[in-house]
């Protein structure tokens, strides 16, 4: 009994798993608590899908993937931040225009490339071929991004609260504002190889939102976000190996489930709550 529950620890491809598993939780878990509170939740769809255009001129380019996928992440942020600035279109609208409209370019270049190699684990994820340079690049990527806003939280929570205080309080607004576009784009980058483009997005977002419901402290938020994910993460992998099924949409499956668990233990206590009064 005990050596079947310890069998996917035995295996190379699955310690990887676990190890990019658990090296990505904490910057999507940190950073999707910023995005829920400034409702930038779209935002992380559109850079998430908007990077496949710019990983595959870098694969046709033959330099690495993550600088493409950066670069196409950071147009997307920058160009949607113009837009928005520029005219009265609404952001949610200008986002859409913008990802949908790198996204189908992404396509198009992505099925008009004739190789023998595979880039579908851009698209899907691919959490049991990771090897070593990919647990280096997510896990340098993800420690900078971790110190980045576990360093900046409270100014960072003041911009997506209150742009207008942060001004009159003398943040630079304008660098927190693109700095965490930048940082965004950077998360995705780390996710590339795990849970790919469509995926990621279920990282950026479920987090906070179960945060959210569990708690009204922002810094409880950014913890209780970590531990779910965490717990998510790795129990999804490990319960992968013996459903037989992929890793990434195994552990967006958990935080499904985790978030609506939180979400009726909200209701439960409105409805006790309103019940007292």
């Amino acid at each position: 009994m005990i050596d079947t529950l310890l069998q996917p620890f035995q295996f190379p491809f699955m310690q990887n798993a676990f190890w990019i598993a658990a090296i990505i939780s904490i910057p999507t878990a940190l950073l999707s608590n910023f995005l829920v509170l400034k409702g930038w939740s779209l935002m992380g769809d559109a850079v998430s899908h908007a990077v496949l255009p710019g990983v595959v001129l870098a694969y046709v380019a033959g330099i690495p993937l993550i600088i493409g996928a950066f670069v196409a992440g950071m147009i997307c942020a920058l160009l949607t931040g113009f837009l928005d600035t520029n005219s009265r279109i609404k952001q949610d609208t200008v986002m859409g225009v913008v990802f949908s409209g790198m996204f189908g370019l992404g396509l198009i270049l992505f099925t008009s490339i004739e190789t023998d190699q595979h880039l579908d684990h851009i698209l899907f994820g691919n959490m049991l071929g990771v090897g070593a340079q990919d647990l280096w690049t997510a896990g340098l990527i993800s420690a900078f991004v971790a110190l980045i806003l576990l360093g900046k939280w409270k100014d960072l929570l003041l911009h997506a609260f209150d742009p207008a205080q942060a001004q009159a309080s003398g943040l630079p607004v304008k660098w927190l504002h693109y700095g965490l576009l930048s940082i965004l784009s950077l998360t995705i980058v780390a996710t590339l190889s795990s849970v790919g483009i469509i995926l990621a997005i279920a990282l950026l977002i479920s987090p906070g939102a179960i945060a959210f419901l569990l708690t009204k402290r922002f810094g409880h938020m950014l913890w209780i976000s970590v531990v779910v994910t965490l717990i998510a993460a790795l129990g999804g992998t490990y319960v992968s190996f013996f459903l037989d099924s992929a890793p990434a949409p195994t552990i967006v499956l958990g935080l499904t489930v985790m978030f609506l668990l939180a979400f009726a233990r909200r209701l439960v206590l409105t409805h006790l709550s309103e019940q007292r009064v």
